[in-house]
């Protein structure tokens, strides 16, 4: 059952009943493989006669659920749980295109992602065009004849710009072509691009939705024929399979998402004024901040501006290392959506797979900084980054 508000959703829609025992929590089925009655019934379950499950890389009833509630989440017909966010991404588009197919996707992307389309799908004579993702002129421009899909995130990871998802579901639409979003930043409970006539929605699960830094996974929602070719062909066959375990503790992740998401907002709207105020701070890229230009965006496809922060500092690669190293409450750690404040450095982590021509084409400059605010007292977030940032440029000329 789906109700009208996201808050009960994240705790009730798409749970399943336990009928054996009235489990309220959700049982782990812990299983690598199921019985059949007869030898009559596993033949009918493999040859789609009968429903039911067979083996755990093909289904499980805890996965099931998982995907069951991020489908009601997201407001598609289904959804596929994966092993990881990059099995999500890589499933979904190898599930789409062939060899001598073509993809558009955004110029700024996350950088496994990116990597994955310049590498991997170059190599399998997959033809790849990166363009600005907030430009309709520029992508129905770089739109083929054998164009089959239209690739973005929003905001994007790691500079966090918008880009309109109205627009994108229009130009795949009257192009005929498939339009997929990594929603991983927003979540749906900030961002549901299936209300704006997108076709597939990625998440990776490790992030916002699980909550608590100790699972790797990844979701890919959408209508019911394209996530059953989704799991029939690349997930089945490639195998970027989700344990259970993993499944429960997203699940169980999922009833909090919305009062933790809350609180990412409410610190990172607080923390994102003081960078703009901060003097060491050359700009700040938060759509929360009324000089960002996806500002406008906030009401009419995203809720808030969710719990990440980009931002460029003055002077110069060694400036940002040093402020990075003297942070002490602030993890340097990849990954975001934790309830511990993340820090990274894109140029050098995860956006390294990018040669250093194309960073700067992407916006992803020496000093870009990205900051994952976490749950804790913003004073004391706050409080961690000034120290840091007086320290960043003791005994280094500032430049700039």
């Amino acid at each position: 059952m789906k109700y009208k508000n996201i808050e009960t959703n994240t705790i009730h829609a798409g749970k399943l009943i336990d009928e054996t025992f009235g489990a309220l929590s959700t049982p782990i089925y812990q299983t690598s493989t199921y019985t059949f009655t007869n030898t009559e019934q596993g033949s009918a379950r493999f040859n789609g006669d009968e429903q039911g499950y067979i083996y755990g890389r093909l289904g499980n009833p805890t996965v099931r659920e998982l995907e069951m509630r991020m489908a009601a989440l997201e407001g598609t017909e289904d959804a596929a749980a994966l092993g990881s966010g990059m099995g999500a991404v890589s499933a979904t588009l190898f599930a789409l295109l062939n060899a001598g197919d073509h993809i558009i996707a955004s110029d700024a992307l996350y950088g496994c992602t990116y990597a994955l389309l310049e590498h991997k799908c170059k190599a399998l004579g997959i033809e790849v065009s990166f363009v600005d993702g907030r430009n309709e002129m520029a992508i129905r421009s770089a739109i083929k004849p054998n164009t089959k899909v239209l690739y973005v995130e929003t905001p994007i990871n790691p500079n966090m710009v918008c880009i309109d998802l109205d627009m994108i579901a229009r130009v795949g639409r009257n192009a005929g072509i498939k339009t997929v979003v990594d929603n991983t930043f927003m979540s749906p409970v900030l961002q549901q691009p299936a209300k704006h006539g997108i076709d597939l929605i990625i998440h990776s699960a490790t992030k916002y939705l699980n909550g608590h830094g100790d699972v790797i996974a990844g979701i890919v929602c959408g209508a019911a024929d394209m996530i059953e070719h989704i799991k029939l062909t690349t997930l089945k066959d490639m195998g970027a399979v989700i344990s259970p375990h993993d499944a429960w503790l997203i699940i169980r992740g999922l009833k909090t998402l919305h009062i933790r998401v809350e609180r990412h907002c409410q610190n990172a709207e607080v923390v994102s004024q003081f960078l703009e105020q901060h003097g060491s701070v050359k700009q700040v890229f938060y759509p929360g901040l009324e000089s960002h230009e996806g500002h406008a965006l906030i009401g009419k496809q995203m809720k808030a501006a969710g719990g990440v922060i980009a931002f460029e500092m003055h002077g110069n690669f060694d400036n940002a290392v040093k402020f990075m190293d003297q942070l002490q409450m602030c993890k340097r750690a990849v990954s975001l959506g934790d309830a511990e404040t993340l820090i990274q450095h894109p140029a050098s982590m995860t956006h390294s797979p990018y040669e250093p021509e194309q960073r700067r084409a992407a916006g992803i400059s020496d000093t870009l900084i990205r900051l994952s605010v976490g749950l804790e007292h913003v004073d004391d977030i706050l409080a961690d980054l000034k120290q840091a940032l007086a320290l960043a440029y003791e005994d280094i000329a500032r430049v700039g």
